[in-house]
């Protein structure tokens, strides 16, 4: 077996695989597009299905969760890396 599918399996994946990506950030009215900017960045096509939305009690905050098709660990590093450093992103899961 490959070094890379060994440290996959250590890891619990097997790629390609149906993945989460959720962000929380201000309900600012572009965050949703934000997200979506940057996850298109590192994937293919979002499935529109697959984009879900949800504000939080009072309205401020909005989280948004992507199910993807990740390809590889370096794809999600880059993808969480990208996140991360946005300004409008306040959390990433």
């Amino acid at each position: 077996m490959s070094k890379s599918k060994d440290s996959q399996q250590e890891q619990g994946f097997q790629f390609p695989c149906d993945y989460q990506v959720k962000a929380m950030g201000l309900d600012d009215g572009s965050f949703r597009d934000t997200v979506l900017e940057i996850v298109g960045n590192h994937c293919e096509r979002i499935d529109e299905n697959k984009v879900q939305c949800r504000g939080s009690a009072n309205g401020k905050y909005l989280s948004v969760t992507v199910t993807i098709e990740a390809t590889s660990r370096e794809q999600l590093d880059a993808l969480y890396d990208e996140l991360t450093a946005h300004e409008k992103v306040l959390m990433r899961l």
